[in-house]
C-alpha cells in the first residue's frame, strides 16, 4: 500500500511541476502540451524485451473537434543515438483503411516483433529508428484506433486524408515542439501512393516563402506505390502475363477492357476479366509471388488488387497482441472503447472512398521542381503494384537521366537495379514483395539510410 502511495505521490508531483504557472518561458498552452506528452509516454508495454534503449510515445491527436475526429499515433524515437541528432520521419501505411501500427511499426520498419503467443516482443535487428525517429499514424479516421464520433463521418478519400493528415502533423509539432525545424521525412507504401505525395504537397505550399519552417520536410520514400491508374494497370497485367500467371488470352483481354479504368475499383467488363484472371494465378500468394501463402489466416483475399497488405502469418499474432486489454491500455490506445475488435484493415474505410484520382504524376512534377528529395522503390515480387508499372509512371514524367541504369550491392551481393533521375531516384529490392522491409529487412535498412543521407547506393562490389 506504502509503495503504491508514494508512485501517486510522485506522479501528482510531476503534474504540478509540468502544469505549474511559474514555469520560466512557458504559455498555459505550452503546459497543456507538456502534460498531454507526459502522459502519451509508454512507460510498460507489455512483452517488452529488456535491453530497450529508446523512448515512446503514442495517443490521440484531434484533427477536427467539431465531427470528433482524432488520429493514433505511435513515436518510437531512435535507438542507442540521442534522438535530437536523428530526423523525424512519418510512416504511412495504404489500403485505403490499412494500419500504419500492424504493418509498419510490426511488420516491417518498427522495432518490434509479436510472438506466436501474441504476448512476448521481440527486437528487430533492423528497425528503421537505428536512423531515424520513426512516427506512426494510423490514417484516415476509422482505421486501427483512429475514431470519429460521427458516423457519416466515415465517408472519405483521398482529399480529406490529406487535409487531416496535415492537421494532425500541425497539431501534434504543438504536443512534441522539440521535433519542429527538424529535418523531416514521409515514407510508406502502396496506397501510400497517394497519401504521401498529397500530403507532402500541401506541406510545401505551407512552406513556400517561409524561411525556417516548423514542419521542416526535406522529402519522401515510397515503395511498391501506386501512382497512376493507366500505367500501373497496363504494367500489372504484363507482369502478370511476363511470370506466368495468366494466359495469352486473358493478358489481350485485360489490355482491351481495363487500362483506363479505376485501379483502385475496376467496374463493369473490366471487373469480370480481372477475376478471370485471379482465378487464373491458383494458390500463391501474389504479394510475394516466390512466397508461400498464409492458410492460417482464413478464406484468401477476394481480388487481387484490394492493397491490403502482406498475407503473411506474421499479422495474426499481431492482431493478437493489439487485442489484449493491458495492451491498450499502455498504449493509451481505444479510449472512446470502439465497438468492434482492433483490425488491421477497415472494410468500413475502403467502402466509403469517395475520391481517387487517376494519377499522382502532376504533384510529382511539382514536387521535383519544389526540390524535394523522392526516392521511389519496388520489391520485384510483387504481383499486386509491381515494378512494371512503375516504371512505366516515371518513364511517363520524361525526366532526364543522370546515372543510366545499374546494379547496386549490399554485402558484395547485388540488392537489386537503379537509375538516378533529375529530381529523383528509383531502385528495386531483389526478391522483395509488396512489404520490402518485411522481405528484406537489411537492404530496406541500407536503402533507408543512403536516402537519409543523400548519398547513392553503392553500384560496386568491391
Amino acid at each position: 500500500m506504502m509503495r503504491g502511495y508514494f508512485c501517486f505521490l510522485i506522479y501528482v508531483l510531476a503534474l504540478i511541476t509540468i502544469l505549474s504557472p511559474t514555469t520560466t518561458g512557458t504559455s498555459a498552452a505550452d503546459r497543456v502540451h507538456r502534460y498531454q506528452r507526459y502522459n502519451d509516454k509508454i512507460h510498460n508495454l507489455p512483452g517488452q524485451p529488456p535491453n530497450v534503449t529508446f523512448n515512446q510515445y503514442s495517443g490521440y491527436i484531434t484533427v477536427d473537434k467539431k465531427q470528433g475526429r482524432a488520429l493514433f499515433y505511435w513515436l518510437i524515437e531512435a535507438s542507442n543515438v540521442p534522438a535530437s541528432s536523428k530526423p523525424l520521419v512519418l510512416w504511412l501505411n495504404g489500403g485505403p483503411g490499412c494500419s500504419s501500427i500492424a504493418y509498419g511499426a510490426f511488420e516491417e520498419v518498427g522495432p518490434f516483433r509479436v510472438g506466436p503467443d501474441g504476448k512476448t516482443l521481440s527486437l528487430n535487428p533492423y528497425a528503421w529508428n537505428k536512423e531515424a525517429n520513426m512516427l506512426f499514424v494510423d490514417s484516415p479516421a476509422g482505421v486501427g484506433f483512429s475514431y470519429t464520433n460521427t458516423s457519416f463521418d466515415q465517408i472519405t478519400g483521398d482529399q480529406r486524408t490529406a487535409k487531416d493528415a496535415y492537421a494532425f502533423l500541425t497539431n501534434w509539432f504543438l504536443r512534441f515542439p522539440q521535433y519542429k525545424h527538424r529535418p523531416f521525412y514521409i515514407a510508406g507504401e502502396s496506397y501510400a501512393g497517394h497519401y504521401v505525395p498529397q500530403l507532402s504537397q500541401i506541406i510545401v505550399r505551407y512552406n513556400k516563402g517561409v524561411k525556417n519552417p516548423e514542419i521542416n520536410f526535406k522529402g519522401f520514400l515510397l515503395g511498391n506505390p501506386l501512382l497512376d491508374d493507366y500505367y500501373d494497370n497496363i504494367g500489372t497485367f504484363e507482369f502478370w502475363w511476363n511470370h506466368g500467371l495468366i494466359s495469352d488470352t486473358t493478358y489481350q483481354i485485360l489490355n482491351e477492357s481495363c487500362p483506363y479504368d479505376s485501379f483502385l475499383f475496376p467496374s463493369g467488363d473490366c471487373y469480370k476479366y480481372i477475376l478471370r484472371a485471379y482465378s487464373e494465378f491458383g494458390d500463391i500468394n501474389f504479394y510475394g509471388i516466390y512466397d508461400p501463402p498464409c492458410h492460417e489466416l482464413g478464406t484468401r483475399l477476394p481480388s487481387p488488387w484490394m492493397l491490403r497488405g502482406s498475407d503473411n502469418c506474421i499479422i495474426k499474432y499481431t492482431k493478437l497482441y493489439m487485442n489484449r486489454p493491458d495492451v491498450q491500455k499502455a498504449i493509451h490506445a481505444n479510449v472512446t472503447r470502439l465497438p468492434y475488435s482492433w483490425i488491421t484493415c477497415s472494410d468500413i474505410v475502403r467502402g466509403s472512398w469517395t475520391d481517387s484520382p487517376t494519377t499522382m504524376l502532376p504533384i510529382f512534377k511539382e514536387l521535383i521542381k519544389a526540390g524535394i528529395r523522392i526516392w521511389v522503390f519496388s520489391g520485384d515480387t510483387d504481383a499486386v503494384l509491381p515494378l512494371t508499372g512503375t516504371r512505366y509512371s516515371i518513364r511517363a514524367l520524361k525526366l532526364k537521366t543522370l546515372v543510366d541504369w545499374h546494379a547496386w550491392y549490399d554485402k558484395k551481393k547485388v540488392g537489386g537495379w537503379s537509375q538516378v533521375y533529375e529530381g529523383m531516384t528509383y531502385l528495386t529490392v531483389t526478391g522483395a514483395g509488396h512489404e520490402v522491409p518485411m522481405d528484406r529487412p537489411r537492404l530496406a535498412l541500407t536503402v533507408f539510410a543512403h536516402f537519409l543521407n543523400t548519398i547513392p547506393l553503392p553500384s560496386s562490389s568491391h
